[in-house]
């Protein structure tokens, strides 16, 4: 899954002129990403050359090493997220249990349906992938590619998660089931080509095909055609055949038999009657043994020789058949040792291999050898060449059987399960899409996978969404994603930490209701005043119809942050300030002066203004000061507006200007104190003005 060469395109240099990229001073350099299997391919200088002052904009590519998944390939890791997750919960029960449960009947049986389930999945995958249809694009990975997983978990599942309590049962017929299953031979071509013959025996494939039917336990096949020679012209033959066949019939076979005991009983009597063959053969005359086709009676002493369980004949017959060492080892399980149990495997493997070894450039055969060997490590390393997926599923499935050590790597932090299924994540990770399945698996590793899964997240809503033009509907869906996984994992501070970064997005993007709403959620009171302040800033640089359009987009987070029992008072005091000057400034806009005037008031009066943002309302207050219809303001009202002028005026000339004047300067033109001292002057005389007018109307 991962590539050996990257390709860029196009490229960062022409063929060919890589030595005038060096006298320019400049190499091609990459960069690692810390986060995943990438790195970014980019012209540096050379680390000698001689600095320059201006480098012109060069191309920066991202490249991953992994291939990502294609459709089909995302479909497969979907639905084998289901019963990874599964498992993954069967586990976290059992840490409720005694330490020894994972061992008991009960959990053996969920850990092998569980086991099965994959098998069963992986065989409708490359039954799907082997079809001849048309598809909306390629297949990444081929038919071929699932037909081994399909074969490789089998024979996993095979070895070691046999149904509890057989698992100290002969292993023959189902190693013996398994090779038939994946590896079918004789094809059933041959077999019908063959029974459509009346003299079948004529033909070259007959006992090559009657023999490898015999070798593969394949009994209603081989006595079809030992039932056909009875027409076969030698009499020898024919009077051979009528104590050969019997004894194929009477063949014992372990699923017929309800104890093992009666099994092995039978097994022995029936090897005395294969004894009894041999004599018999042994006493065909020699010019009796031929036809004028071949030497049926070499061909039939091979068939005798497999039921004798003549291992180095055996052996010879699958290397002259062109079968290998797999049918050698199921062949032993059925005819040399029909009691051979799991434990004996690797000895009888390790012999056999001495004589017929694997191929090393098959990575399929390597593992079939580690699985039959016992060597569960090897396996790892072998499956993780092939597919990734494989490596990580059969270690979930190996370390809660007790097949890998628990032993922590001192350089890693990790076991070996973890290493196995962090891999297969850092793969998934290619695709930022699947950050759901990305981080089940890194959750289920300990704090490495914590610390790795956070990092995913946290990277989410940057990954998803440009900030520059966000889509508010789909970041909070995001979001909303994020926070139930970080609820199902108890991730809390990463949810916070993914609420204050889809907060900055938001604002940055204008979206301040949304923003504030973010940012109370992840209680990042900091976050909250920064918003809230970008929203008066609104007011400064685009005028009150733009602040009042924003303003009110955050008006219904105050019940929200009044919910908030932990919110601290100067964060809701500033939003209660924005949320009521924006409706002052609606009230104007509607030309509702009368209450606009009382809020402005009430904002003075208790304080609720920030204090840089004082003369800013006193500035406010002088249209409705100047209203001629009727006068807005009270006595008390008109003197608290002088108060607060005083006190701005005072202070300022104390030194105090900035506290006072910082909003009001970035306002006015000219952007000093002076110019808006000068503003305020404005201010006094209609208070003296409005003051003159509630005089003559008390007189």
């Amino acid at each position: 899954m991962a590539s050996k060469h990257l390709e860029l395109v196009p490229p960062l240099v022409e063929a060919g002129n890589v030595s005038e990229l060096v006298h320019s001073g400049r190499i091609v350099a990459s960069s690692f990403s810390p986060s995943r299997n990438s790195l970014a391919v980019y012209i540096a200088p050379l680390a000698f050359s001689e600095p320059q002052n201006s480098i012109a904009n060069e191309a920066v590519y991202l490249a991953s090493y992994d291939v990502i998944p294609s459709s089909e390939r995302r479909l497969f890791i979907a639905d084998t997220l289901v019963i990874f997750s599964m498992f993954e919960s069967m586990l976290k029960d059992s840490k409720l249990r005694d330490p020894s449960w994972l061992q008991t009947p009960q959990a053996l049986e969920i850990i092998r349906k569980l086991s099965v389930d994959y098998v069963n999945f992986i065989k409708e995958c490359w039954i799907h992938a082997s079809q001849t249809i048309s598809r909306s694009e390629p297949l990444q990975l081929s038919s071929e590619h699932y037909r081994s997983l399909y074969a490789i978990f089998s024979l996993f599942v095979v070895l070691l998660v046999p149904e509890p309590g057989y698992e100290d049962a002969p292993v023959g017929e189902e190693l013996m089931e398994w090779l038939n299953i994946h590896f079918i031979e004789p094809s059933t071509e041959e077999g019908d080509q063959l029974s459509s013959l009346d003299r079948p025996w004529e033909d070259d494939n007959f006992w090559p095909y009657l023999t490898r039917s015999t070798l593969r336990g394949l009994s209603k096949a081989s006595l079809f055609f030992l039932n056909n020679l009875l027409n076969h012209p030698s009499e020898s033959l024919r009077q051979f055949l009528k104590m050969l066949i019997p004894v194929v019939e009477s063949h014992p076979r372990l699923p017929q038999f309800s104890t093992e005991r009666d099994f092995a009983y039978a097994s022995r009597k029936w090897k005395d009657q294969v004894k009894g063959l041999r004599v018999e053969m042994d006493r065909i005359p020699e010019e009796s043994r031929f036809d004028e086709f071949s030497n049926w009676w070499d061909s039939l002493s091979d068939i005798v020789a497999i039921f004798e369980g003549r291992g180095e004949v055996i052996q010879r017959i699958c290397e002259e058949l062109g079968a290998d060492w797999k049918e050698v080892c199921a062949a032993w399980g059925i005819f040399v040792d029909a009691r051979m149990r799991r434990q004996d495997l690797p000895d009888v493997t390790a012999d056999i291999l001495d004589s017929m070894p694997t191929d090393p450039t098959n990575i399929e055969d390597m593992l079939f050898a580690s699985l039959l060997s016992g060597n569960a490590e090897q396996a790892l390393q072998h499956a993780s060449n092939f597919d990734l997926w494989l490596s990580a599923h059969l270690a979930d499935i190996m370390e809660p059987l007790g097949l890998l050590t628990n032993d922590i790597d001192p350089e890693s932090g990790m076991s070996r399960r973890d290493e196995c299924v962090l891999a297969y994540a850092d793969y998934l990770n290619s695709d930022p899409t699947l950050w759901r399945i990305t981080v089940a698996y890194l959750y289920s590793c300990g704090k490495v996978g914590e610390e790795q899964g956070d990092q995913v997240l946290t990277r989410v809503p940057l990954q998803v969404i440009d900030s520059d033009s966000a889509d508010p509907d789909y970041l909070a869906e995001v979001v909303k994603d994020i926070s139930e996984v970080c609820r199902e994992y108890s991730r809390e501070s990463v949810r916070r930490e993914v609420c204050r970064i889809a907060s900055r997005t938001l604002s940055r993007s204008q979206y301040y209701g949304l923003a504030i709403s973010y940012s109370l959620s992840a209680e990042d009171w900091t976050g909250l005043g920064r918003t809230i302040d970008t929203v008066l800033n609104e007011y400064i640089q685009n005028g009150s119809a733009v602040f009042v359009s924003h303003a009110s987009k955050i008006a219904p987070a105050m019940d929200q942050i009044q919910s908030t029992s932990r919110a601290e008072e100067i964060f809701v005091q500033r939003l209660t300030f924005t949320v009521r000057y924006s409706q002052i400034h609606k009230m104007r806009l509607t030309e509702d002066y009368s209450n606009a005037a009382s809020d402005l008031v009430a904002l003075l009066r208790n304080e609720i203004a920030p204090r840089s943002w004082w003369p800013v309302l006193l500035c406010d207050s002088i249209e409705l000061l100047q209203y001629s219809p009727r006068l807005l303001f009270s006595l008390s009202d008109a003197i608290e507006l002088l108060r607060k002028l005083e006190e701005i005026c005072t202070r300022s000339s104390q030194g105090s200007g900035d506290d006072y004047l910082a909003v009001l300067i970035r306002i006015v033109k000219g952007g000093s104190e002076k110019e808006a001292l000068e503003q305020l002057k404005t201010v006094r005389l209609a208070i003296a003005r409005y003051l003159a007018r509630c005089t003559v109307s008390q007189g």
